[in-house]
């Protein structure tokens, strides 16, 4: 019994000078650790007091404390930020649509600027900024070195006054100038039509408008077309989104969606991760959806489209998306400012994260760009003449004048679809989709 109790004694004793063992390195790393953060400080500090009493010229302090910051957070990815007092109250005007500038999302990439997609009817787009677009000048000055927000900062300017930027596209042998004119930037959340029986619903930003819009789009088109019955189905087009309020996909997700989950947030702690489910209720009424993407369609617009798709309730059509699977979280700083931090990464119902990868569409269709060739081509094509034009040809005897006036007005609705393919070739393949789906579908 003494020899059992000893070898307990023994054991504790070990487990005692093993815990001891341990714990000894790892606090003193902590120690090494936290006095390498003080010296570090200390460091920013000197040459902070040097800048401030040695250089050339006499700094603002402030000034050169924001851009320690700046630099800081910038150093983290290309997503994080810090925003002046002037720049919080910008972002949080833009949240609620309405600003002033050019029109572009922009991120950055090997130095330069690049556009994640011009916006709609904005006075980038209208110069025909596009997707993709590296920006390398403003006004002649390089944007090269230069941090996003500084970059940005470049770009703003009174509007009405003009700007020259210079643009280097993939295809583009040479470098090119677009002027352009800034304009205050009302942003249209949602624009719906109907195309034929399809309903297509155009998502530009999500913002705080987004999802009444959204609502009040699809009721219009539902009405206007005398009922659900008489639509075949819904194209929800995010080409271009740049994407906006984590909350607004969410609840762009969920009008499509009847259960299940729409999107996860994992931070670097398991514990703060976050999912978001789907309620009941589905504004397209089981209506068969094709979503269009682009490499435009970034962060909130590929919530939507990998929900959509993970749950096979639409066909994704289109590009590749950006790829910005990342959750930024704005952090309200002392003196007004904020601090915009990437906080999560977001995954799809599926657990696949979108990050640098994307969302792949179903069905992948090139937006086809025109040549002059083509143009010419069908300039001439559209004086080419039928046996019906020939003089004192046959009529049709076996037609009624019912029947030949159906035939027309199907032929009219074809050479309608077939101009909107030389128009938006993508939005014409998702309603050639959906007008399929249709033709397979159960007679009434």
């Amino acid at each position: 019994m003494k020899k059992m109790a000893m070898a307990a004694f023994g054991g504790t004793l070990a487990g005692i000078l093993a815990t001891g063992y341990v714990a000894g390195p790892l606090l003193a790393q902590e120690t090494a650790r936290e006095t390498s953060i003080y010296e570090q400080l200390d460091l920013f500090g000197d040459i902070f007091e040097r800048i401030r009493v040695q250089y050339v010229e006499q700094v603002d302090e402030k000034e050169l404390i924001e851009a320690a910051i700046g630099g800081m957070l910038s150093s983290l990815d290309p997503h994080s930020s810090y925003l002046s007092p002037d720049d919080a109250a910008s972002m949080r005007v833009q949240t609620r649509g309405e600003f002033g500038g050019l029109g572009i999302e922009v991120t950055q990439e090997e130095g330069f600027v690049k556009v994640v997609s011009p916006i709609d009817g904005t006075p980038a787009e209208e110069a025909g900024i596009e997707s993709g677009d590296f920006i390398t000048h403003v006004d002649g000055n390089s944007v090269l070195g230069l941090g996003l927000d500084e970059a940005v900062d470049l770009m703003r300017g009174p509007v009405g006054s003009e700007i020259v930027i210079t643009v280097v596209r993939e295809g583009a042998e040479e470098p090119f100038d677009v002027s352009i004119i800034r304009d205050t930037i009302k942003l249209t959340a949602v624009r719906s039509r109907t195309e034929g029986q399809t309903a297509v619903v155009r998502v530009t930003t999500f913002n705080d408008q987004t999802y009444p819009n959204l609502e009040s789009g699809i009721a219009k088109q539902i009405e206007e077309a005398g009922g659900i019955d008489n639509l075949n189905g819904i194209v929800l087009d995010l080409r271009n989104n740049p994407g906006g309020l984590l909350t607004q996909a969410i609840k762009v997700s969920d009008a499509f969606l009847e259960s299940g989950e729409i999107v996860s947030t994992r931070g670097r702690d398991p514990q703060d991760g976050e999912r978001f489910n789907a309620e009941p209720g589905d504004l397209a009424q089981g209506l068969p959806m094709v979503v269009l993407i682009n490499g435009g369609s970034a962060s909130a617009s590929e919530i939507v489209a990998g929900a959509l798709q993970d749950h096979r309730r639409a066909i994704v059509v289109g590009t590749k998306s950006f790829g910005k699977g990342s959750v930024q979280t704005v952090m309200p700083l002392r003196g007004n400012g904020a601090m915009r931090l990437t906080t999560a990464r977001y995954y799809t119902p599926s657990g696949r994260s979108i990050q640098a990868l994307g969302v792949s569409p179903d069905i992948v269709v090139e937006q086809p760009r025109r040549t002059e060739a083509e143009e010419e081509e069908e300039a001439t094509n559209r004086f080419q003449r039928s046996e019906a034009d020939l003089r004192g040809s046959l009529n049709n005897d076996s037609l009624t004048e019912d029947e030949v006036r159906q035939i027309e007005e199907d032929r009219a609705k074809a050479e309608a679809a077939a101009e909107l393919r030389e128009e938006d070739y993508q939005l014409a393949y998702a309603i050639d989709i959906l007008k399929g789906l249709s033709a397979l579908g159960p007679k009434n």
